[in-house]
C-alpha cells in the first residue's frame, strides 16, 4: 500500500510539478472570489450556549417589555450641568441624535415627564406633561427632582448631578427576528426530532437569507454608530463623553475582530519570514514558505466565504494559528532535507525531495490527524463561538497538510540542490544534546522535578475559576471599557437582570375554572394590578435593591411610588388606583407601566442593573441566592420566579466552561491514544505519548490557577490546543526515537541521536509557534492576549517535556526493544 502511494505521489507531483502549480493558481483564484463572502460576527447571539433554553426567555421577556437595542451617551460637562446653555447644548445634541436614521426614540433629562419642578396634580398632567425643556420648568426643583426621583436618580443623573444619560432607542428590525423565529424553529425541530427533505430545503435557504440580512443589518449598524460618533464629537467642546450600549459593543468587537485577523495576520507572516531567513539563511527556504503559507492562507478565506462560517472573537485568531501549525510541517520537511542533504551531498534534488516526503509523509499525517482531534474536541462544547472555532481549524489544518504536501515538492523538484547548509555542530543542536546529557545523567533529579511540576499543578488546577468580569476583557484605552466603567460608578450599573414574576399556579386554575377574561388589558381580574399583590411587592424591590451587587432596580413598585407622590403621599387604593390608571396619559403608561406590568397584569418585572466592575461579583452565587430568596422569604412559588437578562446568558456561558473542559479533554486524549496506538503499534509507547502534553497542559491551567486568571471562552481551549500541537513533536520524536533504537538497541543511544536531528526541528517549529503566538498580544481583547501568553508558554513546556520527560520515559521503559535488528 505504502509503495502505491509513493509511486502515485510521484506520478502526479514530481513528475508534473507544473500541472500542481497551475492547480494552486486556479485554487487561490477561486478563493479570491469566495473571499467577498468572507463574514465577522459579534452579536450577543455569537457569544451564549448552543440550545440555551434561557435564550429562548430572553428574547420573550425582550419582546414584551423592549429590546436592549439602544445606545447610552454619558455627558459629562465642565459647567454646572443645570445651566441655561449647558442645557441649551444638551438639547442641541439630543435634537442631531434623533435625526440619526434607525433612531426610534432619544430620551435625556430634557423630555422626560417632571412632577415635582414645581408640582403638579394629576389633572395637570392629564393636560400634558412637564419637561425640563418647559420655559416654566424651575431648573433647579429639576435637579432636586432628578436626584431624588425613585424613577430617575441613578439613572439619568448620577448622584453628584455632573453626569447625566441620553438613552437612543433604535428601531426594531422586525424583519431581522422574523428570519431568526423562522430559522430557529426549523433548527429546535431538527434537534429534537429531524425535519423531512422539504424542511431541510427550508432551513438552509432561511439560513442563508439570514445571514445574507444580518451581514447587511451590521454594516447598517456600524454606518449608524458611525454616524453617531461623529455627532458626539462635534459636541466634545466643554463636555467629556462616552458612548455605549450594546449594540455600540457589537460594532466595536467586529473591528476588534477585524483588526485582529490583519495584525495577526501580516504580524505572523513578517516574523516567520523573519525566523526562516535566520534560521536557514537561504532564499529558498524563505519564498517557498511564505508561498505555501500565503496560499493557504489565502484558501480558508476563501473556505470560510464558501462556507458561510463567521469569524467571531473566539476564532479571530484562525489566521495566526493557520500560519504557524503551516509552518511548523514545513520547518520538519526542510530540516528533514537538510539533514538528507547533509549525509548525501551528491545526491540530486528529486531523490532529496522524494526521500524527505517518504520519510516524513506519515508522522505528519498523524500530527495532522492528532492536531485535527485536539480541535475537533472543541466542538462538543456548549459554546458556539468555540464550537464553529473547532470546525474552522479542523479544516484549516487539513488543507495546510495538502497544500503543503503538494507545493513543497512541486516548488522544490525544478531546482538544485545547492550546497548543504545543516552541520552537525550548531548552536540549536547544542542546546538540544544538552537536554539529553542531562537527562541522562541526572535520572532521579528529573524524575524529582516532574513530580514536584505535577503536585502544584494540581493544587493550581483546584484554584482555577470561572468567574471574571466582562468589563476586564477590553483595555482600559477602549471606549467600551471607559463607557462600562462610567456607567457603572455613576448611573446604576451595565449589566442587565430581569426577574419575571407570574401569578401562582391555583390563580390560572381558578381564572380556567371561572371562566376568567381573556386578555383585554389590566382589569380587575389581573393578579398583580391591585393594591394588596403590589404591596407584597414593595419588599421583593427592597430586597432586590439591597444587594451589594445591585445598582439602579426599577419596577412596577418604582411606579406606584411615583403615583402616590402625585396623589399627594396618600397609598391607593383599588378604586384610586383604577381612576388613576385610566387618566394617565399614553406617554405617562409607556413610561411607567409597559416596561414593568405585562398587558394584562398577571406577569411583573424588576429591571435591575448589576455593576459588573465590582470586584467581588459572583454572577452565579448571586442568581442562585435570589432564586432561594424570594421562594423562601417571600413565599413565592419556584414555578413563579424566572430570570433572565445578559447577566443570566453570560453566567451559563461561565459555568459551562468546566464541563466543557472537561469534556474537550476528554475527547482529545482518547482520540490522540487511539492514534498513538495505530501509528505505533505499541499500548506502552500510546500511554507514555500522552504523559508530556498532558503535563505540559496540566502545567498551564496550574499557572493560570496561581495566578488567578479564570477560564474564558478564549482560555478554554489552551489545553486541548496544547496537547494536539504538543503531540505532534512526540509524534515526530518518538518516530525518530524508534528508527534510531532498531539501529543498536542502545536507548540512551537513541535518544543522543534523536535530540541531535529531529530534535533541532522540533526546537525550531517551537521557536516559531512560540514567537507566532506572541504577535496576539497586539489584541484588543483581553482573552486574545492571555490565549497568546499562555499558549505560547504551554507550547514551551511542550518542547521541554518532550526533551526530557519523554525520552526519559521511553528509555526508562524500553520501548521499541522488539524492533532491535539483530544482524
Amino acid at each position: 500500500m505504502k509503495n502505491v502511494l509513493v509511486s502515485l505521489f510521484e506520478r502526479t507531483v514530481l513528475n508534473r510539478p507544473l500541472i500542481v502549480g497551475l492547480l494552486v493558481v486556479l485554487l487561490a483564484a477561486s478563493c479570491v472570489y469566495q473571499a467577498q463572502d468572507f463574514r465577522l460576527d459579534a452579536s450577543a447571539d455569537s457569544l451564549v450556549l448552543e440550545h440555551d433554553e434561557d435564550l429562548a426567555f430572553y428574547r420573550e421577556v425582550r419582546a414584551q417589555y423592549g429590546s436592549d437595542d439602544f445606545l447610552v451617551v454619558t455627558y459629562t460637562p465642565e459647567a454646572d450641568l443645570f445651566t441655561r446653555p449647558v442645557l441649551s447644548e444638551l438639547g442641541e445634541l439630543q435634537a442631531a441624535l434623533k435625526t440619526v436614521e434607525g433612531v426610534t426614540e432619544v430620551t435625556s433629562i430634557l423630555n422626560v415627564p417632571l412632577i415635582d419642578s414645581p408640582r403638579v396634580t394629576l389633572s395637570e398632567i392629564q393636560r400634558g406633561v412637564r419637561t425640563l425643556a418647559d420655559p416654566d420648568t424651575d431648573p433647579a426643583l429639576a435637579r432636586e427632582e432628578f436626584l431624588t426621583s425613585p424613577l430617575y436618580s441613578d439613572l439619568l443623573l448620577s448622584d453628584d448631578a455632573r453626569t447625566t444619560a441620553i438613552l437612543v432607542t433604535l428601531d426594531r428590525d422586525e424583519r431581522y427576528h422574523e428570519l431568526l423565529e423562522r430559522r430557529n424553529e426549523l433548527r429546535e425541530k431538527r434537534r429534537n426530532g429531524g425535519l423531512e427533505a422539504a424542511e431541510a430545503e427550508r432551513l438552509a435557504r432561511v439560513a442563508t437569507v439570514f445571514d445574507d440580512y444580518k451581514g447587511q443589518q451590521q454594516a447598517e449598524q456600524a454606518e449608524l454608530i458611525a454616524t453617531v460618533r461623529g455627532i458626539l464629537e462635534r459636541h466634545r467642546d466643554g463636555a467629556r463623553i462616552h458612548l455605549g450600549g450594546v449594540p455600540m459593543i457589537a460594532v466595536d468587537m467586529i473591528d476588534f475582530v477585524r483588526s485582529d485577523i490583519q495584525v495577526f495576520g501580516a504580524g505572523v507572516g513578517i516574523l516567520l519570514i523573519l525566523l526562516l531567513a535566520v534560521i536557514f539563511r537561504r532564499v529558498r527556504w524563505v519564498l517557498v514558505p511564505a508561498a505555501i503559507c500565503g496560499t493557504v492562507a489565502l484558501t480558508m478565506f476563501g473556505f470560510l466565504g464558501a462556507m458561510g462560517w463567521h469569524v467571531t472573537v473566539v476564532s479571530s485568531n484562525f489566521i495566526s494559528l493557520v500560519l504557524i501549525l503551516t509552518l511548523s510541517l514545513i520547518v520538519h520537511l526542510v530540516v528533514r532535507q537538510l539533514e538528507l542533504h547533509a549525509e548525501r551531498p551528491d545526491a540530486d534534488q528529486r531523490t532529496l525531495v522524494r526521500e524527505t516526503v517518504r520519510s516524513k509523509f506519515a508522522p505528519s499525517l498523524f500530527t495532522v490527524l492528532t492536531t485535527m482531534a485536539s480541535f475537533a474536541s472543541l466542538v462538543v462544547s456548549d459554546i458556539r463561538p468555540v464550537i464553529d472555532f473547532g470546525y474552522m481549524m479542523v479544516w484549516g489544518v487539513a488543507i495546510a497538510f495538502l497544500l503543503v504536501f503538494l507545493m513543497y515538492p512541486a516548488a522544490l523538484v525544478p531546482l538544485k540542490p545547492g550546497r548543504p547548509v545543516l552541520g552537525d555542530r550548531d548552536l540549536t543542536a547544542g542546546i538540544t544534546l544538552g537536554f539529553a546529557r542531562a537527562i541522562e545523567r541526572h535520572r532521579g533529579a528529573t524524575w524529582l522535578i516532574y513530580g514536584v511540576v505535577v503536585v502544584l499543578a494540581a493544587i493550581g488546577i483546584g484554584r482555577l475559576g470561572v468567574e471574571n468580569r466582562f468589563i476586564d476583557y477590553f483595555k482600559e484605552s477602549t471606549e467600551i471599557y471607559q463607557g462600562m466603567l462610567l456607567i457603572d460608578r455613576k448611573l446604576g450599573g451595565t449589566t442587565p437582570l430581569d426577574v419575571v414574576l407570574d401569578p401562582p399556579a391555583w390563580y390560572f386554575e381558578e381564572q380556567e375554572e371561572y371562566g376568567g377574561a381573556e386578555g383585554g388589558g389590566i382589569s380587575a381580574n389581573s393578579y398583580w394590578f391591585n393594591s394588596f399583590a403590589l404591596e407584597e411587592l414593595e419588599p421583593i424591590h427592597e430586597y432586590l435593591d439591597s444587594l451589594p451587587e445591585t445598582g439602579k432596580v426599577l419596577s412596577i413598585v418604582t411606579t406606584m411610588d411615583m403615583l402616590t407622590h402625585i396623589n399627594g403621599g396618600r397609598p391607593l387604593d383599588n378604586f384610586t388606583l383604577a381612576v388613576m390608571y385610566d387618566r394617565l396619559p399614553a406617554e405617562i403608561k409607556e413610561t411607567l407601566f409597559e416596561p414593568y406590568m405585562a398587558e394584562d397584569g398577571n406577569q411583573v418585572r424588576f429591571s435591575i442593573r448589576v455593576i459588573d466592575s465590582a470586584e467581588n461579583l459572583r454572577r452565579d452565587e448571586l442568581l442562585a441566592k435570589i432564586r432561594h430568596d424570594l421562594v423562601e422569604r417571600f413565599d413565592l412559588e419556584p414555578e413563579q420566579v424566572h430570570l433572565s437578562g445578559m447577566l443570566v446568558l453570560y453566567n451559563n456561558v461561565l459555568q459551562s466552561l468546566f464541563r466543557s473542559q472537561v469534556l474537550t479533554l476528554g475527547v482529545v486524549f482518547a482520540a490522540i491514544m487511539a492514534m498513538l496506538l495505530v501509528l505505533f503499534r505499541s499500548p506502552l509507547v500510546a500511554v507514555v505519548g500522552v504523559i508530556p502534553t498532558l503535563v505540559a497542559a496540566g502545567s498551564v491551567l496550574g499557572l493560570m490557577g496561581w495566578l488567578g486568571i479564570p477560564l474564558d471562552i478564549m482560555t478554554i481551549t489552551i489545553a486541548a490546543i496544547t496537547i494536539g500541537i504538543g503531540v505532534d513533536d512526540t509524534i515526530h520524536y518518538t518516530h525518530r526515537f524508534r528508527e534510531e533504537v532498531a539501529r543498536d538497541g542502545d536507548h540512551w543511544a537513541a535518544v543522543r541521536r534523536a535530540h541531535g536531528s529531529v530534535g533541532r526541528a522540533l526546537y525550531y517549529t517551537t521557536v516559531t509557534i512560540t514567537l507566532g503566538f506572541s504577535i496576539l498580544v497586539l489584541s484588543n481583547f483581553v482573552p486574545t492576549i492571555y490565549f497568546g501568553l499562555l499558549t505560547g508558554a504551554a507550547m514551551v513546556l511542550a518542547l521541554v517535556a518532550n526533551l526530557t520527560l519523554l525520552p526519559l520515559l521511553l528509555a526508562q521503559c524500553r520501548a521499541f526493544r522488539g524492533l532491535v535488528r539483530t544482524d
